[in-house]
């Protein structure tokens, strides 16, 4: 019988509204990949106490999935030393409201009250899950979205974002440095790049990327050509874009969501890397 070969932890409320969100909804997803096994802390067999048990499981954890619908206090501690640990985690609610405005740029799961909608969306998210730790242990690159910031600039005639990321780059290798020849950033065509105060180049995306939906690729100056053995940079850029306009009878609001996926690829002596960007910002006016 093969073994998984990778452990997720799950987090979520000790309570019986959620026992088919777990039964059914997390454990029908896990079950649908020979590759993963997923556990609460409550079907396991410890000595130490629970606390202790909660952090342990977190460490050796691959992956964290973890229930926030009620932002019950003792799972958003949990995520939060996930987090720490570098951890990757799929964060799932019934209701997007109880995913904090500070972790919605994380990768999370809005299944309302369809255990369906649930089981189908965490197969997905489980799929890239485990290609991403494959990745990770081949590019010896971890990449993390520091944050995505949405700054709203409106007239009465259209309205633009600007939608600011930061993303960390560090070298997990054990024993090497690594050489950053380039990274490219794709998204739609709505969508042109600033680095530095500079327009970043553009061209369109390559065939691959292209069939999947992403029409430019812009170029990012690397901050780092090598990133030596447990070193870490940061990436900076600006997203600009125009959300609506009057003269196409598009409504001009006070404020948007801003939800999607675009591409980092990260061009490495040792090939090339993807690495999915998830989008999901409130992008508002901020008066002065």
């Amino acid at each position: 019988m093969q073994q998984p070969k990778h452990f997720a932890f799950v987090l979520m409320p000790f309570d019986p509204s959620f026992d088919d969100v777990y039964k059914l909804g997390i454990k029908g997803a896990v079950a649908q990949s020979p590759d993963l096994v997923a556990e609460r802390v409550d079907e396991q067999i410890y000595r130490e106490g629970i606390l202790e048990r909660i952090y342990r499981q977190i460490e050796v954890a691959d992956i964290i999935i973890a229930d926030m619908t009620g932002q019950n206090p003792n799972v958003f501690y949990e995520v939060g030393y996930a987090h720490a640990k570098g951890k990757l985690c799929i964060l799932l609610t019934a209701d997007a409201d109880d995913i904090p405005f500070d972790l919605k740029h994380q990768r999370h799961i809005v299944y309302g009250k369809s255990i369906v909608t649930l089981r189908r969306e965490l197969e997905r998210e489980i799929s890239w899950a485990i290609g991403e730790l494959e990745k990770q242990r081949t590019s010896q690159i971890k990449v993390t979205v520091q944050n995505i910031f949405g700054l709203l600039e409106k007239t009465k005639y259209y309205a633009d974002a600007t939608l600011t990321f930061t993303v960390d780059l560090e070298n997990v290798s054990p024993d090497r440095s690594i050489n950053i020849q380039a990274i490219y950033f794709y998204t739609t065509s709505q969508w042109r790049l600033v680095q530095d105060g500079k327009a970043c180049a553009s061209s369109e995306a390559d065939a691959e990327l292209l069939a999947a939906g992403y029409t430019t690729r812009h170029f990012l100056q690397p901050p780092l050509q090598w990133l030596q053995k447990g070193a870490w940079a940061q990436v900076k850029m600006d997203a600009k874009g125009t959300l609506a306009m009057a003269f196409k009878g598009e409504e001009i609001r006070d404020s948007y969501k801003v939800r999607g996926r675009s591409i980092m690829r990260i061009l490495t002596a040792e090939g090339s890397f993807d690495y999915p960007i998830s989008i999901d910002v409130t992008v508002d006016e901020i008066p002065f």
